[in-house]
C-alpha cells in the first residue's frame, strides 16, 4: 500500500464521519451529511509520518524557505513537513500564521524563524470555503514573504480550491471528498 493510500485509510478511519441526513453543522453555518476533523489523524504518529513525507515530496522542488498556515490547523502539517525536511538533508521551516495579531511586543502575524522575502507554501487540513487557506496567504503576504504555492489535505469539493486559485495559482489537495466517500462506499 503506497504512503497516500495508507493516509486515506487512516483519514477515513479517525476523521471522517457521515451520515444520510445533513445533521453535522459547519463554520459556514450550513449542514453537511459528511464531517472531516482531521486532528485525530494530523496528531498521530502514523498520520504525522505519512503527511510529513507526503507534503515534503510535493514541495521538495520549490526549495521553500517555510511551510505553514493558519493555526491550528495547520500546525501539525506544517511540523511534520519541517521535520521530514530535516531527516532529508532539506531544511524547511514550520511557521504558524495567528488567527488574532499580536497586541503587545513586535505585533506580527507570522510565528516562526522567516525573513521578509523568504519563499514559502501555505498549508491547511481541510478546504471548504478556502477561507482559512485564503486568510493564512494574505497575511503571510501582509508579513512580506512570497507564497509559492497551497496545499489542501482533504477537500471538501465544495469550491475552495477554485476560490484560493483566485489568490494563488499553484494549488493542490491530497485527498478528496470523492476518496472519503469510495472508503465509505466499499466499507458499506
Amino acid at each position: 500500500m503506497t504512503m497516500k493510500e495508507r493516509l486515506k485509510r487512516l483519514l477515513f478511519e479517525k476523521s471522517f464521519m457521515y451520515n444520510e441526513e445533513p445533521i453535522f453543522s459547519l463554520v459556514s453555518g450550513k449542514k453537511s451529511n459528511f464531517y472531516i476533523n482531521c486532528k485525530p489523524t494530523t496528531l498521530d504518529p502514523e498520520g504525522m509520518y505519512l503527511i510529513g513525507h507526503l507534503v515534503f515530496d510535493i514541495i521538495r522542488d520549490l526549495k521553500p524557505d517555510g511551510i505553514g498556515g493558519l493555526t491550528f490547523g495547520a500546525d501539525p502539517i506544517a511540523m511534520a513537513t519541517a521535520f521530514t525536511s530535516q531527516i532529508k538533508g532539506m531544511p524547511i521551516k514550520a511557521f504558524s500564521v495567528r488567527k488574532e495579531q499580536k497586541d503587545h511586543g513586535i505585533v506580527k502575524w507570522i510565528e516562526g524563524d522567516l525573513k521578509p522575502g523568504a519563499r514559502v507554501v501555505i498549508v491547511d487540513d481541510v478546504a471548504t470555503t478556502g477561507g482559512s487557506t485564503i486568510k493564512a496567504i494574505e497575511r503571510a503576504r501582509a508579513e512580506g514573504v512570497e507564497v509559492v504555492k497551497a496545499i489542501i489535505l482533504i477537500d471538501r469539493q465544495e469550491g475552495g480550491l477554485a476560490r484560493v486559485k483566485e489568490y494563488i495559482s499553484s494549488v493542490e489537495a491530497i485527498v478528496t471528498r470523492d476518496d472519503m466517500m469510495a472508503l465509505y462506499n466499499d466499507k458499506g
